[in-house]
């Protein structure tokens, strides 16, 4: 396991740890058996995500550092879980056959997707953010649509009335949506109902929905309901999702997924 990966799973292990048992501490003792390293590479890996303000350090182990809701905005998310969401993107990118029209969500995992997709051109690709737009403005082979709308402050996701006009007036044959929580009663949900509502419109417009998050989004329900599990086709996370050591309510959630007829993918 790479370094990156190794900070990807600890940061789970202590969100998971935190959620399934009140904000209990995870030991350091814990994390070192789970991870198969060192006591002491540990307390290395949770320095670094306790000066990224994910994880705080308490006597012997460690704490969730931040709320797992989505208030922190891009900058501070894009650094979280790189590896796993550049897998994850990868993953998705491989189900986009070369000729689509596809329109891309906003989120941090969906500019990692961004990134793959422009090995897999020709496409013509609506953005949803201008993180990435960035990443695929001027790439061979993408013909880039930037969607209109209003850059909500803090995410840089193209959001309101005109945003959804654009995407009304336009059809796709896939729709990459990102999501603040896939719950196995609630369906798929966000935190902000002007993203909800742009998720809502682009179900609506694309022949298949192929929806990505990690797994830290299995088993939340977040403000708005975005849509019933049935709506989407695909979904794509990664394979800690079916640990309930890391993701207490990750299996359950991706039982119900299976059972609503949905293609699931563990990365």
């Amino acid at each position: 396991m790479d370094v990156a990966d190794r900070l990807d799973l600890t940061l789970r292990l202590v969100q998971g740890h935190g959620q399934d048992q009140g904000q209990a501490r995870v030991s350091v003792a814990e994390l070192a058996q789970r991870l198969g390293v060192s006591e002491m590479t540990v307390r290395r890996d949770l320095d670094v995500l306790e000066r990224q303000g994910l994880v705080r350090r308490v006597h012997g182990g460690a704490v969730p550092g931040r709320p797992r809701e989505e208030g922190g905005g891009f900058e501070a998310r894009q650094a979280w879980q790189t590896a796993t969401k550049d897998r994850l993107g990868a993953a998705v990118a491989g189900l986009v056959e070369p000729g689509s029209r596809v329109l891309l969500d906003a989120g941090t995992t969906t500019v990692h997707v961004a990134e793959h997709l422009a090995a897999r051109g020709p496409l013509t690709v609506a953005v949803l953010s201008l993180q990435a737009a960035l990443r695929l403005a001027d790439r061979p082979g993408i013909d880039l649509l930037v969607v209109g709308g209003r850059s909500r402050p803090g995410e840089r996701s193209l959001v309101g009335p005109l945003a959804l006009r654009t995407l009304e007036s336009l059809a796709f044959d896939v729709f990459v949506m990102s999501i603040g929580g896939v719950h196995a009663t609630h369906g798929w949900s966000e935190f902000s109902l002007e993203d909800a509502a742009v998720k809502q419109v682009g179900l609506g417009q694309a022949a298949r929905t192929v929806a990505v998050a990690d797994a830290t989004k299995l088993g939340v329900r977040a403000f708005s309901q975005v849509a019933p599990l049935d709506a989407v086709h695909s979904f794509v996370t990664d394979a800690a999702a079916a640990d309930p050591a890391t993701h207490p309510g990750g299996p359950q959630t991706l039982d119900a997924l299976r059972d609503a007829g949905v293609e699931t993918r563990l990365a």
